[in-house]
Protein backbone atom coordinates (compact mmCIF):
# COMPACT_ATOMS: atom_id res chain seq x y z
CA UNK A 1 0.00 0.00 0.00
CA UNK A 2 1.55 3.28 -0.90
CA UNK A 3 1.68 6.34 1.39
CA UNK A 4 -0.85 7.82 -1.03
CA UNK A 5 -2.94 5.31 -0.55
CA UNK A 6 -2.68 4.91 3.31
CA UNK A 7 -3.45 8.62 3.71
CA UNK A 8 -6.78 8.19 1.73
CA UNK A 9 -7.96 5.09 3.34
CA UNK A 10 -7.61 7.06 6.54
CA UNK A 11 -9.88 10.07 5.24
CA UNK A 12 -12.42 7.88 4.09
CA UNK A 13 -12.51 5.29 6.64
CA UNK A 14 -11.41 2.36 4.27
CA UNK A 15 -8.48 0.70 7.20
CA UNK A 16 -5.56 2.17 6.30
CA UNK A 17 -2.06 -0.50 6.83
CA UNK A 18 -0.95 2.26 9.71
CA UNK A 19 -1.18 5.50 10.73
CA UNK A 20 -0.94 8.31 8.50
CA UNK A 21 1.88 11.34 9.07
CA UNK A 22 1.86 14.26 7.65
CA UNK A 23 4.59 16.76 8.47
CA UNK A 24 4.40 20.89 8.28
CA UNK A 25 7.70 22.32 7.76
CA UNK A 26 10.83 19.92 7.67
CA UNK A 27 11.57 16.52 7.12
CA UNK A 28 9.50 15.94 4.24
CA UNK A 29 11.04 12.88 3.11
CA UNK A 30 9.13 11.12 6.22
CA UNK A 31 5.75 12.58 5.60
CA UNK A 32 2.90 10.58 3.64
CA UNK A 33 1.82 13.72 1.98
CA UNK A 34 2.95 16.11 -0.09
CA UNK A 35 2.24 20.01 -0.65
CA UNK A 36 2.11 22.73 -2.95
CA UNK A 37 0.42 25.83 -3.67
CA UNK A 38 -0.26 28.14 -6.11
CA UNK A 39 2.26 30.32 -7.72
CA UNK A 40 2.36 34.02 -8.62
CA UNK A 41 1.80 35.13 -11.48
CA UNK A 42 4.46 35.01 -14.33
CA UNK A 43 6.19 38.30 -14.31
CA UNK A 44 4.75 39.18 -10.98
CA UNK A 45 7.59 40.27 -8.50
CA UNK A 46 6.80 42.04 -5.23
CA UNK A 47 7.55 45.55 -4.92
CA UNK A 48 9.14 45.38 -1.18
CA UNK A 49 10.16 42.76 0.93
CA UNK A 50 6.88 41.11 1.91
CA UNK A 51 4.37 42.01 -0.41
CA UNK A 52 1.79 39.83 -1.46
CA UNK A 53 -0.19 39.68 -4.93
CA UNK A 54 -3.16 40.61 -2.70
CA UNK A 55 -1.21 44.22 -2.03
CA UNK A 56 -0.84 43.32 2.00
CA UNK A 57 2.55 43.29 3.36
CA UNK A 58 4.04 40.07 5.72
CA UNK A 59 6.12 42.25 8.52
CA UNK A 60 7.44 39.88 11.35
CA UNK A 61 9.79 40.69 14.72
CA UNK A 62 10.18 37.37 15.10
CA UNK A 63 10.70 34.11 13.90
CA UNK A 64 7.06 33.46 13.77
CA UNK A 65 4.99 34.08 10.27
CA UNK A 66 4.70 37.89 11.61
CA UNK A 67 1.52 39.65 10.66
CA UNK A 68 0.18 41.43 7.39
CA UNK A 69 0.14 45.30 7.28
CA UNK A 70 -0.47 47.88 4.46
CA UNK A 71 -4.33 46.88 3.99
CA UNK A 72 -5.26 47.90 0.34
CA UNK A 73 -8.85 48.36 1.49
CA UNK A 74 -8.04 50.06 4.49
CA UNK A 75 -10.16 52.30 2.85
CA UNK A 76 -13.25 51.13 1.39
CA UNK A 77 -13.53 53.99 -1.27
CA UNK A 78 -11.00 51.65 -3.07
CA UNK A 79 -12.84 48.74 -3.62
CA UNK A 80 -13.99 49.70 -6.95
CA UNK A 81 -10.78 49.80 -8.22
CA UNK A 82 -9.44 47.29 -6.45
CA UNK A 83 -8.03 44.57 -8.37
CA UNK A 84 -7.37 41.23 -7.05
CA UNK A 85 -5.21 38.17 -8.04
CA UNK A 86 -5.98 36.88 -11.17
CA UNK A 87 -6.38 33.29 -10.48
CA UNK A 88 -6.42 32.39 -14.44
CA UNK A 89 -3.06 34.21 -14.96
CA UNK A 90 -0.29 32.35 -16.49
CA UNK A 91 2.38 30.75 -14.47
CA UNK A 92 -0.14 30.44 -11.67
CA UNK A 93 -0.52 26.16 -11.82
CA UNK A 94 2.73 25.63 -14.24
CA UNK A 95 4.89 23.59 -11.77
CA UNK A 96 1.69 20.94 -10.43
CA UNK A 97 2.56 18.57 -13.14
CA UNK A 98 5.98 18.04 -12.06
CA UNK A 99 5.21 18.06 -8.50
CA UNK A 100 2.76 15.54 -9.04
CA UNK A 101 5.35 13.20 -10.94
CA UNK A 102 8.12 14.13 -8.11
CA UNK A 103 5.62 12.57 -5.53
CA UNK A 104 3.72 9.59 -6.97
CA UNK A 105 3.44 7.43 -4.10
CA UNK A 106 2.29 10.27 -1.43
CA UNK A 107 -0.86 12.20 -1.06
CA UNK A 108 -0.63 15.46 -2.83
CA UNK A 109 -1.94 18.80 -1.85
CA UNK A 110 -2.55 21.74 -3.57
CA UNK A 111 -2.54 24.45 -0.48
CA UNK A 112 -4.70 27.58 -1.41
CA UNK A 113 -3.04 29.38 1.68
CA UNK A 114 -3.97 31.57 3.93
CA UNK A 115 -8.06 31.35 2.75
CA UNK A 116 -11.27 33.03 3.19
CA UNK A 117 -12.14 35.27 6.02
CA UNK A 118 -8.81 36.00 7.09
CA UNK A 119 -7.42 36.97 3.68
CA UNK A 120 -10.59 39.18 4.00
CA UNK A 121 -9.38 40.85 7.14
CA UNK A 122 -5.41 41.04 5.86
CA UNK A 123 -7.15 43.18 2.96
CA UNK A 124 -9.56 45.46 5.23
CA UNK A 125 -8.03 45.42 8.76
CA UNK A 126 -8.91 43.01 11.07
CA UNK A 127 -11.35 45.09 13.59
CA UNK A 128 -12.65 46.91 10.45
CA UNK A 129 -14.10 44.08 8.77
CA UNK A 130 -15.69 42.76 12.16
CA UNK A 131 -17.26 46.09 12.05
CA UNK A 132 -18.48 45.87 8.48
CA UNK A 133 -19.89 42.57 9.00
CA UNK A 134 -22.40 44.15 11.75
CA UNK A 135 -22.84 47.50 10.49
CA UNK A 136 -21.85 47.35 6.69
CA UNK A 137 -22.61 43.85 5.57
CA UNK A 138 -22.73 44.41 1.53
CA UNK A 139 -19.21 45.89 1.80
CA UNK A 140 -18.29 42.82 4.03
CA UNK A 141 -19.47 40.44 1.67
CA UNK A 142 -17.92 42.31 -1.50
CA UNK A 143 -14.70 42.45 0.06
CA UNK A 144 -15.54 38.43 1.11
CA UNK A 145 -16.42 37.94 -2.52
CA UNK A 146 -13.42 38.75 -4.18
CA UNK A 147 -11.70 36.75 -2.08
CA UNK A 148 -13.15 33.66 -2.45
CA UNK A 149 -13.77 34.66 -6.00
CA UNK A 150 -9.96 33.85 -6.67
CA UNK A 151 -9.93 31.17 -4.47
CA UNK A 152 -12.52 29.58 -6.55
CA UNK A 153 -11.05 30.15 -9.53
CA UNK A 154 -7.70 28.20 -8.99
CA UNK A 155 -10.23 25.14 -7.50
CA UNK A 156 -11.71 25.28 -10.91
CA UNK A 157 -8.86 24.59 -12.26
CA UNK A 158 -7.60 21.84 -10.43
CA UNK A 159 -9.67 18.96 -12.05
CA UNK A 160 -6.85 18.48 -14.65
CA UNK A 161 -4.53 17.43 -12.05
CA UNK A 162 -3.78 14.32 -10.73
CA UNK A 163 -4.20 15.63 -6.95
CA UNK A 164 -5.44 14.13 -3.58
CA UNK A 165 -7.07 17.40 -2.07
CA UNK A 166 -7.13 20.95 -1.44
CA UNK A 167 -6.69 22.78 2.19
CA UNK A 168 -7.40 25.89 3.09
CA UNK A 169 -6.63 27.64 6.28
CA UNK A 170 -9.42 30.13 7.70
CA UNK A 171 -8.57 30.25 11.64
CA UNK A 172 -11.90 31.14 13.69
CA UNK A 173 -11.52 30.38 16.99
CA UNK A 174 -10.54 32.37 20.57
CA UNK A 175 -9.39 30.52 23.61
CA UNK A 176 -13.30 30.43 24.44
CA UNK A 177 -15.46 30.63 21.37
CA UNK A 178 -15.61 31.62 18.23
CA UNK A 179 -14.84 35.53 16.83
CA UNK A 180 -18.38 36.62 15.56
CA UNK A 181 -21.56 35.18 16.17
CA UNK A 182 -22.29 31.72 15.27
CA UNK A 183 -25.17 32.15 13.42
CA UNK A 184 -23.58 35.18 11.73
CA UNK A 185 -21.02 32.62 10.73
CA UNK A 186 -23.80 30.66 9.46
CA UNK A 187 -25.72 33.26 7.74
CA UNK A 188 -22.23 34.96 5.46
CA UNK A 189 -19.57 32.13 5.71
CA UNK A 190 -21.70 28.79 5.59
CA UNK A 191 -22.73 29.14 2.31
CA UNK A 192 -19.57 30.34 0.71
CA UNK A 193 -18.04 27.60 1.78
CA UNK A 194 -20.37 24.99 0.69
CA UNK A 195 -19.90 26.12 -2.66
CA UNK A 196 -16.57 26.23 -2.65
CA UNK A 197 -16.01 22.77 -0.92
CA UNK A 198 -18.52 21.23 -3.55
CA UNK A 199 -16.16 22.57 -6.39
CA UNK A 200 -13.19 20.85 -4.57
CA UNK A 201 -15.26 17.36 -4.45
CA UNK A 202 -16.42 17.90 -7.92
CA UNK A 203 -12.85 18.08 -9.03
CA UNK A 204 -12.57 14.40 -7.17
CA UNK A 205 -10.50 15.78 -4.20
CA UNK A 206 -10.74 15.80 -0.77
CA UNK A 207 -11.22 19.41 1.63
CA UNK A 208 -8.49 19.56 3.99
CA UNK A 209 -9.47 22.55 6.30
CA UNK A 210 -7.24 24.14 9.17
CA UNK A 211 -8.48 25.84 11.69
CA UNK A 212 -7.16 27.36 14.78
CA UNK A 213 -8.73 28.09 18.30
CA UNK A 214 -12.16 27.11 20.02
CA UNK A 215 -14.53 26.35 16.70
CA UNK A 216 -16.80 23.93 18.84
CA UNK A 217 -20.09 25.84 17.50
CA UNK A 218 -18.93 24.77 13.53
CA UNK A 219 -17.52 21.77 13.19
CA UNK A 220 -21.06 20.30 13.16
CA UNK A 221 -21.32 22.68 9.73
CA UNK A 222 -17.87 22.04 8.62
CA UNK A 223 -18.86 18.70 8.44
CA UNK A 224 -22.00 19.15 6.83
CA UNK A 225 -20.60 21.72 3.80
CA UNK A 226 -18.28 18.59 3.34
CA UNK A 227 -14.42 19.12 5.09
CA UNK A 228 -13.61 15.43 4.63
CA UNK A 229 -9.91 16.46 7.15
CA UNK A 230 -10.36 18.81 9.63
CA UNK A 231 -6.96 19.87 11.61
CA UNK A 232 -6.88 21.11 14.80
CA UNK A 233 -3.75 22.23 16.84
CA UNK A 234 -5.17 22.86 19.91
CA UNK A 235 -7.25 19.27 20.95
CA UNK A 236 -7.09 20.48 24.80
CA UNK A 237 -9.26 23.73 23.80
CA UNK A 238 -11.93 21.21 23.27
CA UNK A 239 -10.69 18.06 24.47
CA UNK A 240 -9.79 14.62 22.85
CA UNK A 241 -12.53 12.80 24.22
CA UNK A 242 -15.10 15.03 23.85
CA UNK A 243 -14.02 15.40 20.45
CA UNK A 244 -14.18 11.46 19.46
CA UNK A 245 -17.88 11.36 21.48
CA UNK A 246 -19.09 13.87 19.47
CA UNK A 247 -17.28 13.35 15.99
CA UNK A 248 -14.61 10.30 15.61
CA UNK A 249 -15.77 8.64 12.56
CA UNK A 250 -18.05 11.91 11.07
CA UNK A 251 -14.39 13.75 9.37
CA UNK A 252 -10.76 12.92 9.92
CA UNK A 253 -9.40 14.78 11.95
CA UNK A 254 -5.37 15.79 11.63
CA UNK A 255 -4.18 16.78 14.98
CA UNK A 256 -1.17 17.34 16.59
CA UNK A 257 0.26 16.86 20.22
CA UNK A 258 -1.45 20.16 21.65
CA UNK A 259 1.05 22.73 20.82
CA UNK A 260 -0.21 25.35 23.40
CA UNK A 261 0.67 23.43 25.89
CA UNK A 262 2.37 19.69 25.18
CA UNK A 263 4.21 19.88 22.57
CA UNK A 264 6.64 22.57 23.64
CA UNK A 265 6.63 21.51 27.60
CA UNK A 266 5.94 18.27 27.91
CA UNK A 267 8.20 15.44 28.64
CA UNK A 268 9.06 11.74 26.67
CA UNK A 269 6.16 10.05 28.54
CA UNK A 270 3.39 12.99 28.59
CA UNK A 271 4.02 13.30 24.87
CA UNK A 272 3.75 9.59 24.26
CA UNK A 273 1.08 9.17 25.71
CA UNK A 274 -1.00 12.51 24.64
CA UNK A 275 -0.05 10.60 21.12
CA UNK A 276 -1.58 7.27 21.76
CA UNK A 277 -4.82 9.15 23.31
CA UNK A 278 -5.00 11.17 19.84
CA UNK A 279 -5.24 7.88 18.06
CA UNK A 280 -7.26 5.78 19.76
CA UNK A 281 -9.64 8.50 20.49
CA UNK A 282 -10.18 10.17 17.12
CA UNK A 283 -8.88 7.32 14.66
CA UNK A 284 -9.06 3.39 14.92
CA UNK A 285 -8.85 0.40 12.66
CA UNK A 286 -11.22 2.02 10.09
CA UNK A 287 -8.93 5.18 10.04
CA UNK A 288 -10.14 8.57 10.88
CA UNK A 289 -6.91 10.63 12.13
CA UNK A 290 -3.64 11.64 10.44
CA UNK A 291 -0.51 12.42 12.95
CA UNK A 292 0.06 16.33 12.20
CA UNK A 293 3.87 16.97 13.17
CA UNK A 294 5.27 20.55 13.19
CA UNK A 295 8.25 22.15 14.23
CA UNK A 296 7.52 25.29 16.25
CA UNK A 297 10.81 26.76 17.85
CA UNK A 298 8.94 29.99 17.50
CA UNK A 299 6.63 29.05 20.32
CA UNK A 300 9.64 27.59 22.41
CA UNK A 301 9.38 24.08 20.79
CA UNK A 302 12.68 22.79 21.67
CA UNK A 303 14.47 20.39 19.14
CA UNK A 304 14.36 17.33 21.83
CA UNK A 305 10.45 17.97 21.98
CA UNK A 306 10.15 17.80 18.01
CA UNK A 307 12.32 14.37 18.22
CA UNK A 308 10.08 13.09 21.12
CA UNK A 309 7.04 13.77 18.91
CA UNK A 310 8.10 12.00 16.10
CA UNK A 311 9.42 9.10 17.76
CA UNK A 312 5.84 8.93 19.68
CA UNK A 313 3.99 8.96 15.63
CA UNK A 314 6.12 7.02 13.99
CA UNK A 315 6.42 4.28 16.93
CA UNK A 316 2.64 4.21 16.95
CA UNK A 317 2.56 3.90 12.92
CA UNK A 318 4.98 0.95 13.21
CA UNK A 319 2.56 -0.73 15.27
Amino acid sequence: MTRREIVRRAVESQGPARLPIHYCNRDFEHSDTAGTGWAPAAGWSPSQPGMTEWGYVWHSLDRTMGQPHIRPLADLSLLDSYEPPDPFAPGRLDHVPAFCEQNPDRYRVLGIGISGFNCATFLRGFQAFLEDLYLDRPAAERVLDLVFAVENGILDQLGAFDLDCAKFGDDWGTQDGLIIHPDLWREVFKPRYADQFARVHAAGMHVWFHTCGDVWDIIPDLIEVGVDILELLQPDVFGVERLATHFAGRVCFCCSVDHQRLACHGGREAIRSYARRLCASLGGPAGGFIAYIEDYASLGMTEQNYQWIREAFHDLAEG
